[in-house]
């Protein structure tokens, strides 16, 4: 496959993907970035805003107000640590937690109904690839941090 067959697949791939995610956390009330911060929240949580910031690839101050908005949603809280009165870390609430149990039962359905209509082998190809792009896509960045 040429490069810019390549690229344009990638490009058109991503946008789909990025619609469903869209239209998925748009029925939650929830923007990407919001549903990102809480991603991350869900799996590393409680974590300070700086850790939060680097982990979404924003800046302290977007995802401050990304957890302002999350907070008065119900879905996050800031507490102050006990061994530092200086750092403030963000956790997810149990609101999130159902919240999020619901969306990982629509996100893979909409996976699972995706991959229902490849065969077996064109599955195995796809998550090959994938992986061996995530695998890539890390390295880039990892010479990037050096």
């Amino acid at each position: 496959m040429e490069k810019g067959n390549l690229f344009v697949s990638y490009l058109r791939v991503t946008q789909h993907v990025s619609q469903q995610f869209r239209s998925h956390y748009g029925r939650m009330d929830l923007t990407f970035p919001q549903a990102m911060v809480l991603t991350v929240l869900g799996e590393d949580g409680p974590v300070p805003i700086s850790t939060l910031a680097e982990r979404t690839g924003s800046a302290n101050s977007t995802v401050s107000g990304i957890v302002d908005r999350l907070e008065k949603l119900g879905l996050a809280k800031r507490q102050r640590s006990e061994t530092d009165r200086r750092v403030i870390y963000v956790s997810a609430t149990e609101k999130y937690t159902a919240l999020r149990d619901k969306a990982a039962t629509d996100v893979r359905s909409y996976f699972s109904t995706l991959m229902e209509h490849m065969t077996e082998e064109d599955r195995k190809l796809v998550a090959t690839a994938l992986q061996k792009l995530d695998e890539a896509l890390s390295r880039v960045e990892e010479e990037k941090g050096n």
